[in-house]
C-alpha cells in the first residue's frame, strides 16, 4: 500500500479506520494540551509554545494570567518586566515583543477580540499557520489541520503526506483526510507520537495501527522526507 498508488477510496477507508482506533485509545485526550480559559489566553499560550513544551508553557501562564488579566494589560505592560515573567521559556525576548504587539493589534483592529479568519490571524505578530489553525479549530469550531512535529512525522509515516515542509504537509493532509476529522487529527496524532510513534524508536510491534501503516517494517520513502531539512 503506497502513498503514490493507493486509490482515494482505499485511502479514505484506511483513514477512517485509523481515526476510529485513535478515538478509541485517546478519547479522553483534551482538544488542546495548553491550558486557557479565553480565546486570547489560548492564542498567547500558543505563541509562547513555539519550541517549548506545553507543560512548561502551562506552568508559566498559570502565573502570567493572574498578573495580566486582559489583553489591555499585555498591551500596557512594561516589556522588560514581561520578559522577566516568561524568561524560563525559550526565545523570551521575541515572544514578549510579540505578545505585547499582538495585544495592541487585537485592541486597535478587533476591539480585543481574537479574529476568526486565517488571513487575519496570520497577520498578527508572532502568529503563523500552526497557531492560526489551532485557534480556528479550538475556538471557532472550524475545520483546520494543525501541523506540529508529531503530526508531520506520524502523517508521513502513515503515508498520508510526503513532505518535511509544514505547509505542504497541511495541504496534503487536507487532501488525504476527510474534512470532518481535520480538527481532531492534531491532538489524536500528537498523542500517538508521544506514546508510540516516537522519532527515533517507534514502537511498531505494539502499535494498534501497524496493519494500517506502510512504515511498520522499516523506513520507506513515504516518511523519509520527514527527516530531511525543511524546504527540501
Amino acid at each position: 500500500m503506497e502513498f503514490e498508488t493507493e486509490k482515494r477510496e482505499e485511502r479514505e477507508k484506511r483513514v477512517r479506520e485509523i481515526m476510529k482506533r485513535l478515538e478509541e485509545h485517546y478519547r479522553e485526550v483534551p482538544m488542546s494540551f495548553l491550558e486557557a480559559s479565553t480565546p486570547w489566553q489560548l492564542l498567547f499560550a500558543t505563541i509562547l509554545s513555539a519550541q517549548c513544551t506545553d507543560a512548561r508553557v502551562n506552568k508559566v501562564t498559570d502565573l502570567l494570567y493572574r498578573k495580566y488579566r486582559s489583553v489591555q494589560d499585555f498591551a500596557d505592560c512594561d516589556l522588560r518586566e514581561l520578559e522577566r515573567d516568561i524568561h524560563s521559556i525559550g526565545f523570551y525576548h521575541s515572544k514578549a515583543r510579540n505578545l505585547k504587539a499582538c495585544a495592541a493589534v487585537l485592541l486597535e483592529k478587533y476591539g480585543g477580540r481574537v479574529p476568526d479568519q486565517l488571513e487575519e490571524l496570520t497577520a498578527l505578530p508572532g502568529v503563523g499557520r500552526k497557531t492560526a489553525n489551532l485557534i480556528l479549530g479550538r475556538v471557532y469550531g472550524k475545520a483546520a489541520i494543525v501541523v506540529d512535529t508529531h503530526v508531520r512525522r506520524v502523517s508521513n509515516r502513515l503515508g498520508l503526506a510526503k513532505s518535511s515542509d509544514p505547509l505542504k504537509t497541511e495541504l496534503q493532509l487536507q487532501d488525504s483526510i476527510p474534512r470532518e476529522f481535520w480538527t481532531r487529527w492534531n491532538t489524536r496524532v500528537m498523542a500517538l507520537g508521544r506514546t508510540r510513534c516516537s522519532s527515533l524508536k517507534p514502537k511498531c510491534e505494539s502499535c494498534y495501527l501497524k496493519d494500517l501503516c506502510p512504515s511498520r517494517d522499516g523506513d520507506p520513502g513515504y516518511w523519509r522526507a520527514a527527516r530531511k531539512k525543511p524546504g527540501s
